[in-house]
């Protein structure tokens, strides 16, 4: 069998982790298969149709690095691929259905609907349609046309019976036809089809060989075998994948951080690490086994190693990823990503001077180690391109230590900047410690100040180093600043 498989979104919101895992245990099954990728644009539901979220789909998928072989963009012998395109395919396979007795017109009023919806909720009966024009005559048919009632087309769903969806991974699923949803919707008054036909009709033209997709589609399923033996057609091979999970069990969502991908790649999360561990939620390689490159994925994935189980999406684990593959990052390559960061943050204007470049190649080192995501360096890094606003006195002054200690602190360390730019990191370490033991103090407690002095945060990359990149007479500067503001202090509190 050749493998295609498709992922089909509908532009009504922002890719959302839960649809792009979907989307890479799709082709990452396609390519290990040496099968087919197809991109599916869902768009029959004009009313929450949106240009932004198509625009992010493309946007989204190119920055992972994914490409689908067929798709609107790309072409294909199954085009076109954007189901609005598609409607006289599905008007034709709906009168299909009415002549083989599959499929009747209904024209019931909204109102009657309405009125039907009502009786059940007070008489606390199953909700759906009650089958009112399921056995017209050819008479009442032709009054209704008169009238000018432009019809729906509904599926006639076996009254008796049971219909048995077979899962690669849930095994069979069976549910009786009488508690599926009674007769729904296949083509609507308008001629837009609803998701149910146009799904299962794309499907079967375009050859769709297997199926995975969430969880929150298998009561849809009997449905879909339904229509599929109405038309005479063999099923696809069905997978419905394990949900994506908040760490409270409930499905991912806002509630729980961010969900939209593009969130993720705002905050500075790196495409391979989101790809390696959304790729973990539901699938496994092994016991141990954690990091693996696209290729790895491509190359290795199976369907037999999914698992049952709902996935966790774990907030911290991502971290982890994310700040493993920074690691990874060569230097040049990590300081290009890290300029729009810097830009938006204001740090680094739209056109960056050669010797801002040249710094920020320089501090790469410096704070590699300890990003979390890209957008944590703006704060890492400002004091390098600008003086500090302000400095919080309650930060410069240890807790062991009051205001005029501190100034005397400070006071001591200026000397030791002499010949700072001929020691090692380590020298100076060195000479710093010698002084703090000198005034009865740890290391940490002298440090502390000098830091926020010259970083105007107790949070900073290595100090030495810093300095080093500053520049020893802008370190000069701005302890003897810190100084001034600690004898302002001493002399207003008395």
């Amino acid at each position: 069998m050749d493998v295609r498989v498709r992922y089909a979104p509908s532009p009504t919101g922002l890719q959302h982790i839960g649809g792009v895992r979907s989307a890479l245990f799709n082709f990452f099954f396609a390519r290990s298969q040496g099968g087919s990728f197809i991109l599916r644009i869902e768009d029959t539901d004009q009313s929450r149709y949106d240009e932004e979220s198509l625009r992010d789909l493309y946007e989204t998928f190119a920055w992972l690095g994914i490409h689908w072989d067929e798709g609107p963009d790309v072409g294909g012998r199954f085009a076109p691929y954007v189901q609005s395109q598609r409607f006289a395919l599905y008007q034709e396979h709906a009168r299909r259905l009415i002549e083989s007795g599959h499929a009747y017109e209904c024209f019931c009023s909204e109102q009657r609907l309405e009125r039907i919806r009502k009786i059940q909720t007070a008489n606390k009966m199953a909700p759906g349609y009650d089958r009112h024009c399921r056995n017209l005559t050819e008479a009442e048919i032709a009054e209704s046309r008169m009238q000018g009632i432009k019809p729906v087309v509904r599926f006639k769903v076996p009254l008796e019976g049971s219909t048995v969806l077979h899962d690669l991974l849930l095994g069979d699923i069976e549910r009786k036809n009488e508690d599926v949803n009674p007769d729904p919707v296949l083509l609507k008054s308008d001629g837009f089809p609803t998701y149910h036909l146009a799904n299962v009709i794309d499907d079967h033209l375009m050859e769709i060989t297997h199926i995975l997709r969430a969880q929150e589609w298998v009561p849809s399923g009997p449905l879909h075998v339904l229509l599929y033996e109405a038309f005479g057609w063999e099923p696809p091979i069905y997978c419905h994948l394990p949900m994506v999970m908040g760490a409270d069990g409930q499905k991912l969502s806002k509630r729980h951080g961010s969900t939209a991908v593009r969130e993720f790649r705002e905050a500075g999360y790196l495409p391979e690490a989101i790809i390696n561990y959304v790729s973990l939620l539901g699938w496994s390689y092994d016991d141990t086994r954690e990091f693996f490159s696209r290729e790895d994925l491509e190359r290795l994935f199976t369907l037999e190693r999914l698992n049952k189980a709902p996935a966790v999406f774990d907030y911290k684990k991502l971290d982890w990823f994310n700040g493993q593959y920074i690691r990874q990052k060569d230097a040049e390559a990590l300081a290009q990503q890290l300029l729009p960061f810097l830009k938006n943050a204001g740090v680094l204007g739209d056109s960056p001077s050669p010797q801002q470049l040249a710094l920020v190649r320089a501090a790469v080192p410096l704070v590699q180690e300890r990003l979390r995501v890209l957008a944590d360096a703006p704060s890492l890094l400002r004091f390098l391109f600008e003086e500090p606003a302000s400095y919080n006195l309650e930060e410069v002054i240890p807790k062991k230590l009051d205001a005029p200690r501190t100034r005397a602190v400070l006071t001591s360390a200026l000397p030791l900047l002499a010949g700072f730019k001929g020691r090692t990191d380590e020298e100076s370490e060195e000479l710093f410690r010698a002084k703090a033991e000198e005034l009865g103090m740890k290391l940490g407690d002298l440090l502390m100040p000098v830091r926020v002095a010259v970083t105007g945060t107790r949070i900073s990359p290595p100090l030495f180093a810093s300095m080093r990149l500053l520049g020893i007479e802008r370190v000069r500067a701005r302890i003897e600043r810190v100084i001034n503001l600690l004898s302002n202090e001493v002399q207003t509190n008395g």
